[in-house]
């Protein structure tokens, strides 16, 4: 049903939509619904202790600066911890490098206003983050989807893409949003050479790099453009955006993620983003950074990563124990989603309300796909629940499944 409103609106929003996974976590808030919907940490492992002992300090020893409006880059000791941390793992930048914003998903909202054209096409993954979709859509992109596959995007379907002109790159290639996939040391080098041979920048989002529970750490599409570029100094100017957030290793209420970029590219960030919200919260900044500074995070990762790859394992043994046959699963090596393929008949979207009555809940693979298709996948979230809640919501799903593929149990 139309309303007066529904003639006022700007045109960008005929191509906004709500967000499915947005959506579903509606359903948390009901206590019977044991769900695997959303990207959502452990809640036990918010360091709620650490955040509390830090307001005390920040209130008592610089209160009238963390209450106060702060500059549109960020808190300028919390992008120098970035830095010196970032250095750790082979990405050599500087403060000037980096922006702090409000959540990584404004990071993405902010890419799309300073870079889209109504009608660009973006080469993306398939399937990709729903939300850098949702973030784009309002900005007029297309897309040209690339497959992947346990390894991550197929670079050997790369170069046909590249030259149809995209406007830049997207790349989850960690642990995955949704699959769970990271992609191989081989084809980050092969995304890193035809990239930089086609003059097509790179935006590498890396939410879950932290998120490692077993295999070696890979370097970064960021890090490996510098070593190909032989970027030595400190001051970052290459070919490769990089994004990443606090949600995932503290807490994803305090709504903190941070850009690294190209000086001139940060610049115009900084533009964009005084437009938007002046700046991200400066209390919010400060008491991260008094929970970071003193090494605190490296600690933390270890045991929040001992607590997800115990309920990775639980989630997997219960898939090998209850579901039907002609049901596949991935093997993330970290991060927070196992992938899951059904029969090419099933389709998730319908599948899922029958789950919804069973009382437990998951995301459709679908909208990951910016083709569409795809119909007989979802993504399940393994990082969130307890152990016999896993259990429990995987017997209720796979109860669901057999009735849908019609075959028994094993």
């Amino acid at each position: 049903m139309q309303t007066p409103w529904d003639y006022r609106y700007a045109q960008r929003t005929q191509r906004m939509t709500s967000s499915t996974i947005r959506e579903l976590l509606k359903l948390t808030e009901q206590p019977d619904i044991i769900s695997f919907g959303g990207g959502m940490p452990a809640p036990e492992m918010f360091p709620v202790k650490e955040f509390g002992e830090a307001c005390e300090r920040v209130l008592r020893d610089c209160s009238a600066q963390a209450l106060q409006y702060g500059s549109t880059e960020g808190y300028l000791p919390l992008r120098e911890m970035i830095a010196r941390h970032s250095v750790r793992y082979g990405i050599s930048i500087s403060p000037e490098n980096i922006m702090i914003t409000t959540g990584s998903q404004q990071a993405l909202d902010l890419l799309g206003k300073i870079f889209i054209n109504r009608g660009d096409r973006i080469l993306v993954e398939s399937p990709t983050y729903l939300g850098a979709l949702q973030a784009w859509n309002a900005y007029g992109a297309e897309y040209i989807p690339v497959p992947s596959d346990e390894n991550g995007m197929r670079t050997d379907e790369l170069e046909s893409a590249l030259r149809t002109g995209p406007k830049f790159i997207y790349v989850l290639p960690n642990f995955q949003n949704p699959t769970g996939a990271t992609l191989s040391l081989e084809r980050r080098y092969q995304l890193v050479d035809l990239a930089d041979r086609y003059g097509v920048p790179i935006i590498e989002d890396d939410p879950y790099g932290q998120l490692r529970f077993e295999g070696e750490h890979l370097p970064s599409v960021v890090t490996l453009d510098g070593q190909v570029n032989h970027i030595a100094d400190f001051t970052y100017r290459g070919n490769v955006i990089y994004l990443s957030t606090f949600s995932k290793t503290l807490a994803p209420g305090l709504r903190l993620a941070w850009v690294v970029a190209p000086p001139e590219v940060i610049r115009k960030l900084v533009q964009a983003k005084q437009g938007t919200d002046l700046h991200t919260s400066t209390f919010n900044q400060v008491i991260a950074y008094e929970v970071g500074r003193g090494g605190f995070i490296d600690q933390h990762v270890k045991e929040i990563n001992a607590l997800y790859s115990h309920r990775r394992d639980v989630m997997i043994d219960a898939l090998e124990e209850m579901m039907p046959a002609g049901v596949k699963w991935s093997h993330p090596q970290g991060g927070l989603f196992l992938w899951v393929t059904t029969p090419p008949d099933i389709d998730t979207g319908p599948l899922l309300k029958d789950a919804i009555e069973r009382k437990v809940a998951f995301v459709p693979g679908g909208p990951f796909h910016p083709d569409g298709g795809h119909q007989n996948t979802m993504r399940l979230n393994f990082s969130y629940s307890r152990d016999e809640l896993i259990q429990e919501g995987m017997l209720r799903l796979a109860s669901v499944l057999t009735e849908h593929v019609k075959l028994p149990v094993g």
